[in-house]
Formats: structure tokens, C-alpha cells, sequence
């Protein structure tokens, strides 16, 4: 069953029962990629420069740098 057709099941049963038929399918996605949107730049903001992911990145090649000279041949 696809998004359309449960969304008429929906609408149908919201009917019978006498309740508000239930938004369509998309109503919302604008809203809510733009809160997802919202959220990664509240995140950029108060995410410590250590713990953003290109520190990350630096500490890991700098950690498996440090780990493969101490190896050695």
C-alpha cells in the first residue's frame, strides 16, 4: 500500500468516526526539512571547534599516523 491509499483509508475511517481527515501525504515536508535545516546550523553553532568533524578527522589521520611510525618497518 502506497502513501495515496492509506491516505484515503484514512480519510475513509476519519469520516465514518466523524473525526478531521488526517492531512495529505507531503502537507508538512517543506516545514520539516526546514526544521531539519534549522537543527544542523543550531548544531554548527554551539558544537566546541574540537568536536566539529573536520577536528575529528585531523585527530583520527594524526592518531593513525602516529600509530603506524611507532610500528616502524
Amino acid at each position: 500500500m502506497n502513501a495515496g491509499q492509506q491516505h484515503l483509508l484514512d480519510t475513509y475511517r476519519a469520516a465514518q468516526r466523524g473525526e478531521a481527515a488526517p492531512p495529505a501525504p507531503g502537507t508538512h515536508t517543506v516545514r520539516t526539512a526546514r526544521e531539519i535545516q534549522q537543527w544542523y546550523r543550531f548544531r554548527a553553532v554551539v558544537t566546541a571547534p574540537a568536536d566539529r568533524l573536520p577536528s575529528r578527522l585531523r585527530r583520527a589521520v594524526r592518531s593513525a599516523a602516529a600509530c603506524l611510525l611507532r610500528r616502524g618497518p
